[in-house]
C-alpha cells in the first residue's frame, strides 16, 4: 500500500472553503431534484398508475440525460485541472473557455440525436419491458412531452461544469431557485388545471419541467453574460476544434457510460418491482423520492471532491489527494447524519408529504428506514467513485460500475425474481450496489495507483510554474 506523503493543505481547501465551495452545490442540486420530488408529491394525489409511471418513465428519461450530464461530469474535470495549472502559472485561463465550448457543440449534436432516437424508439422500448398497459400508456405520455427538455437539460449541465470546475458555484444557487419555483408554479397550474388551463395529469407534469428547464438555460445564459470573468472566453463561441475535443470526449466518454449505468440501476430495480403489482411499484417511487435528498448532499460533496481533487493535482500537488477526500468526506458525514435521523423518527410525517393515500403510507414505513439504514453504511461510495474521477481515470470508473451493477442485477434476481421479497428487503439492494463500488474505490486510492496517471500532468504544471 503507498502512504501519500505529509503534506499541508493550503487555505483554499481548508474546511472553510470545501463548505463554501459545496453549499451552493448542495443548494442547487437539492432544489434540482425537487423537480422529481414535486412530481411525485403532486401525482401522488392522482392516483397510483400515476404516481407508479411517473417513476418508470422519470428514471427512463434521466437515463438519457445522464449521457449529457456524464459529458460535462467529463468537461468539469478536465476544466478544474486547466483551472488548476492556470493558477498556479498565472496565466492559460483561456483554455476553460475552449473546453466550454467544445462542450456546448457536442451537446447540441448529442440531444437532437438524442431526441430523434427517443421518439423512434420508446414505444417499443417501454412496451417491451412493461407488463401493465396502464403503466406503459401513462409513461410513454410523460416520456414524449419530456424529452424535449433534453436540449435545455444538456446546455444547462455545461454551464454547471465551468462555474464547478472554476470554483465559482455561487450561480447554481440562483438559477435552481428559479428552476424550482417556476416548476412549482408551473406543476399546480399544468397538472391541476388552474387559470384556465385544463388538467393535464401526467402530462403537465412533464411539460412543467421541461418548460422549467428551459427557463433555468436562460437564467444560465444571462449570468454568465454578465458575470463570468472574461480571461476564461466564455463571452465568444469558438470554433470545434478536433484536437480538443478529443481529448475532452477521451475522460468525458467513460463517464457518460458510468452515469448511464449508474442511473439503470434504479431503471433495472423499477422493472423488477413493476411486475410485483401497481401499488408496490408506487411505494417504490415514494422512497426513491425521499432517498434522492440524501443523495443529493453525498453528490454535491463528491462534486466537490471531483473538482477540488482535478484542482490540486493541477496545481501539482497529488500529495494532497488524499487529504481532500478525508476533509471533504468527514463534512459529508456530519452533514447527513442529523438528516437521516429525521427521516428515521419522523416516517409517517415524511411519506404523507408524497402520497394522502393510507395504505400508502402505512406500508412504505418500513422501506423508508430500510433506506435510512443503507443510506448510512454506503455514505462514502458516492464521494470515492468522483474522487477517482477527479483524478482523471474515468476509465476505471466504468470498470467499478460494471463490477457493481452485475452484482447488484444478481442480487435483484434473487431477492425480487426468486424469493419474492417485501418492498423493504428489496430495497436493501441499494446498500449492496453502493457497498461494492465503496470497496473497490477504496482499495483503489488507498493502493495509490492513481498517482501513475497523474504525475505528467503535475511535473507539467510544475514547469509551466517557473
Amino acid at each position: 500500500m503507498v502512504k501519500a506523503p505529509s503534506y499541508q493543505l493550503p487555505r483554499s481547501y481548508s474546511f472553510k472553503a470545501i463548505w463554501k465551495t459545496t453549499f451552493p452545490i448542495l443548494i442547487s442540486l437539492v432544489m434540482e431534484e425537487l423537480l422529481g420530488m414535486i412530481d411525485t408529491a403532486f401525482l401522488g394525489r392522482v392516483g397510483e398508475v400515476e404516481l407508479g409511471a411517473s417513476a418508470i418513465a422519470g428514471v427512463y428519461f434521466t437515463i438519457l440525460y445522464m449521457l449529457g450530464f456524464g459529458f460535462s461530469i467529463g468537461a468539469q474535470i478536465v476544466i478544474g485541472r486547466r483551472n488548476g495549472e492556470a493558477s498556479e502559472s498565472g496565466k492559460g485561463f483561456g483554455a476553460i473557455g475552449h473546453v466550454f465550448w467544445q462542450g456546448v457543440w457536442f451537446l447540441v449534436g448529442l440531444s437532437v440525436v438524442t431526441m430523434g432516437l427517443s421518439y423512434v424508439l420508446s414505444p417499443s422500448i417501454l412496451h417491451g419491458v412493461l407488463q401493465s398497459e396502464n403503466i406503459y400508456a401513462a409513461s410513454l405520455i410523460y416520456v414524449d412531452w419530456r424529452i424535449p427538455g433534453l436540449l435545455f437539460a444538456f446546455l444547462t449541465a455545461m454551464f454547471r461544469a465551468f462555474f464547478v470546475g472554476t470554483r465559482n458555484t455561487a450561480s447554481l444557487t440562483w438559477n435552481s431557485i428559479v428552476l424550482v419555483s417556476s416548476n412549482i408554479l408551473l406543476d399546480w397550474v399544468l397538472i391541476f388545471g388552474h387559470w384556465g388551463f385544463p388538467a393535464m395529469g401526467i402530462q403537465g407534469a412533464a411539460l412543467a419541467s421541461t418548460i422549467a428547464e428551459g427557463i433555468s438555460l436562460v437564467f444560465f445564459i444571462v449570468w454568465s453574460a454578465f458575470t463570468a470573468d472574461k480571461k476564461f472566453g466564455l463571452q465568444k463561441p469558438v470554433k470545434p476544434v478536433w484536437k480538443e475535443f478529443k481529448e475532452l470526449f477521451s475522460i468525458a466518454s467513460w463517464v457518460m457510460v458510468e452515469n448511464v449505468l449508474n442511473v439503470s440501476v434504479w431503471l433495472l430495480f423499477f422493472l423488477f418491482i413493476e411486475h410485483v403489482g401497481e401499488e408496490q411499484l408506487a411505494i417504490a417511487n415514494i422512497i426513491r423520492s425521499i432517498s434522492e435528498v440524501p443523495f443529493v448532499f453525498s453528490a454535491a460533496f463528491a462534486s466537490t471532491a471531483a473538482t477540488l481533487v482535478s484542482n490540486i493535482i493541477g496545481e501539482g500537488h497529488p500529495e494532497g489527494v488524499v487529504p481532500v477526500i478525508r476533509r471533504v468526506l468527514l463534512l459529508c458525514v456530519l452533514t447527513m447524519l442529523p438528516l437521516l435521523a429525521v427521516f428515521a423518527l419522523f416516517p409517517h410525517w415524511i411519506i404523507g408529504l408524497f402520497t394522502d393515500i393510507p395504505s400508502l403510507v402505512q406500508d412504505s414505513v418500513d422501506t423508508l428506514w430500510v433506506m435510512c439504514g443503507a443510506t448510512l453504511v454506503t455514505l462514502p461510495w458516492n464521494v470515492y467513485l468522483q474522487s477517482v474521477a477527479g483524478t482523471g481515470d474515468t476509465k476505471v470508473c466504468l470498470r467499478f460500475d460494471v463490477v457493481a451493477l452485475s452484482v447488484y442485477a444478481v442480487y435483484c434476481t434473487v431477492i425480487i425474481g426468486i424469493l419474492k421479497s417485501s418492498i423493504a428487503v428489496c430495497w436493501t439492494a441499494d446498500g449492496v450496489y453502493s457497498l461494492c463500488i465503496l470497496i473497490q474505490c477504496l482499495v483503489y486510492i488507498h493502493r495509490g495507483k492513481w498517482r501513475e496517471n497523474v504525475e505528467p500532468d503535475a511535473t507539467r504544471a510544475t514547469s509551466s510554474e517557473g
